[in-house]
């Protein structure tokens, strides 16, 4: 399982794209991308080895998310903070918008905060998150880019004592036009098991993100969640990675495959 970076290796950017000018139609966001903690939080009261379990972070998620939009040469906005320190995936008045606990494990450097403790963080890395995921899909709305919004997430083994037997989950409300041709293809996979509003679905409250930037406009969109396990190391990690991106790309229109480029490089901006 990868490991929590240390601190000297870690940006100070909050929000990060590649590839801004994508030429596909596929956006993809990935809200739990990095463990990583600001220096004036210290480690939140946990134990180091804490901050490498998925209550900091999706693992693999970023490995995969960015291996498909490299390839695909789609857009990819992702979260520089651990969730511990904020979710991004949540609305403001979300009760675990600052987790207290994150599944069964208590947060004490997220007990007792003040209003001003709480809007720091949301103007840290929650805003920043959120505006650059506007601007982006504005941005291709406003040149006429066909364009639709993919969250990538990875989600644990067991959860509460219950074993998870899915290896990807696909997670949709009622707008299936994205989710409905992804698990056709993936139910098609052979020894392949797809959770269909599994391990979590929109009831969950973990739809925020593909609500407030897609549904808002009437873009399709869709959530993918993998087993972590399955992405803990580089070979699962292109495993799934390639085989999603086989997906998507049959979902392109032709017209996205010719503009893509034959060497795909990779740009970066953020904001802070």
């Amino acid at each position: 399982m990868e490991k929590a970076r240390p601190a000297s290796l870690a940006s100070s950017q909050t929000v990060r794209v590649s590839n801004p000018g994508g030429s596909s139609p596929f956006v993809f966001t990935c809200d739990h991308a990095s463990n990583f903690l600001p220096a004036e939080f210290g480690t939140l009261g946990l134990p180091v080895e804490d901050l490498s379990r998925h209550i900091a972070w999706d693992p693999g998620a970023l490995a995969v998310a960015g291996r498909i939009a490299d390839t695909l040469h789609a857009t990819l906005v992702e979260t520089c903070v651990s969730r511990l320190v904020i979710d991004c995936n949540r609305p403001l008045d979300a009760p675990d918008l600052v987790p207290p606990v994150s599944e069964t494990t208590a947060i004490p450097g997220n007990t007792g905060l003040s209003e001003k403790q709480r809007a720091a963080r949301v103007d840290l890395a929650w805003r920043p998150f959120h505006e650059t995921v506007a601007q982006v899909i504005e941005q291709r709305l406003a040149r006429g880019q066909e364009t639709r919004l993919v969250s990538v997430h990875s989600f644990t083994p067991v959860y509460k004592g219950r074993n998870r037997p899915w290896h990807i989950g696909i997670i949709h409300d009622d707008d299936r036009r994205l989710a409905a041709p992804l698990i056709s293809a993936l139910q098609r996979l052979s020894g392949v098991t797809v959770g269909v509003n599994e391990p979590y679905s929109p009831a969950d409250r973990v739809y925020f993100t593909l609500e407030r930037h897609a549904r808002s406009r009437g873009i399709a969109c869709a959530m993918i969640e993998i087993r972590n396990d399955e992405i803990s190391g580089e070979t699962g990690q292109r495993k799934w990675a390639d085989l999603l991106t086989g997906i998507f790309s049959d979902l392109e229109p032709e017209e996205a495959k010719g503009s893509r480029p034959s060497a795909v490089g990779k740009s970066v901006q953020s904001a802070s």
